[in-house]
């Protein structure tokens, strides 16, 4: 097969899922993001930070959550990282170095991933578990949560509120 019929029959097929996605993912993510109902799970969350879900948020408030949100995970990371060499499971790597440790922080917390390291050979498994994976997911639920905020910013122009971070 040619490389110019295998890329044209890659969008085709992409296209189509697509196009037979869209509604009913679409469909349930508007029922996640306006539905009141709370999982148990959710209700556990709220009531063990003290949260109130059900509580709108001015776009000041949802920027100050998102921000503090974002700088607890930065902290957590870089310190995750600076006490890699003390951790179980570090495979004998030492601490990451300042600079370094803030570097890959800030930048996995922004959800960009900048690494100027191999981390196969300077972060242990602890570090690349619990700290970089986790905060792959983390990162990319906070953008989806900045998505819906704007969206509701736009439904709700009168109201001002958008939600509960």
């Amino acid at each position: 097969m040619s490389p110019i019929l295998a890329a044209v029959l890659q969008f085709l097929a992409l296209t189509a899922a697509l196009a037979l996605a869209y509604r009913p993912l679409g469909d349930h993510m508007a029922r996640v993001y306006s539905s009141g109902k709370h999982l148990r799970a959710e209700k556990w969350i709220y009531k063990s930070i003290g949260a109130d879900p059900d509580t709108q948020m001015r776009w000041p408030a949802y920027l100050r959550g998102v921000l503090a949100f974002s700088a607890v995970g930065v902290l957590f990371l870089y310190l995750l990282q600076r006490a890699q060499g003390s951790l179980p499971g570090s495979l004998g790597f030492a601490s990451i170095d300042p600079d370094q440790a803030f570097n890959t922080a800030a930048s996995f917390v922004a959800n960009t991933n900048w690494q100027s390291y191999a981390g196969e050979q300077a972060m242990g498994h602890v570090v690349q578990t619990g700290g970089l994976a986790v905060q792959n997911f983390v990162s990319a639920a906070v953008g989806i949560a900045v998505a819906v905020a704007l969206v509701r910013g736009f439904a709700r122009s009168r109201t001002g509120e958008l939600g509960n971070f």
